[in-house]
């Protein structure tokens, strides 16, 4: 299935296909957050230089509609009764400044609860 995107996801790119390619697979790949574009074209995925990186975000294109069209067709992930599987970012990292919905407010408490009668 991710092979099948990949596949997909290069017929949508345009103009400098290959470096725009290595530029996502860096971008992914890379461990921590991505601080600038040099960093970038210093991943192991980027195997080009940055100069090739500049003139692929200068000179590159992708083709919307069909990218589109890529993601609405992959197969939703499901369990093997059939429900769909998603994901959940369950860490335990706090984030007191997170943005919240207009309306709502961030509320954390501490402490974890105990089912009853494990005891």
């Amino acid at each position: 299935m991710l092979s099948g995107f990949r596949t997909e996801f290069h017929g949508c790119l345009t103009a400098r296909a290959d470096a725009l390619f290595e530029l996502v697979d860096a971008a992914l790949c890379t461990d921590g957050p991505v601080r600038s574009l040099v960093d970038l074209s210093l991943a192991p995925e980027h195997r080009r230089g940055h100069g090739a990186m500049y003139d692929a975000l200068n000179h590159g294109g992708i083709n919307v509609t069909r990218l589109r069209w890529a993601l609405a067709a992959l197969p939703l992930p499901r369990a093997s009764d059939g429900r769909i599987v998603l994901a959940v970012d369950a860490s335990p990292w706090l984030r007191p400044d997170a943005d919240t919905s207009p309306g709502r407010a961030s509320c954390h408490t501490y402490g974890r609860s105990e089912r009853p009668g494990t005891r």
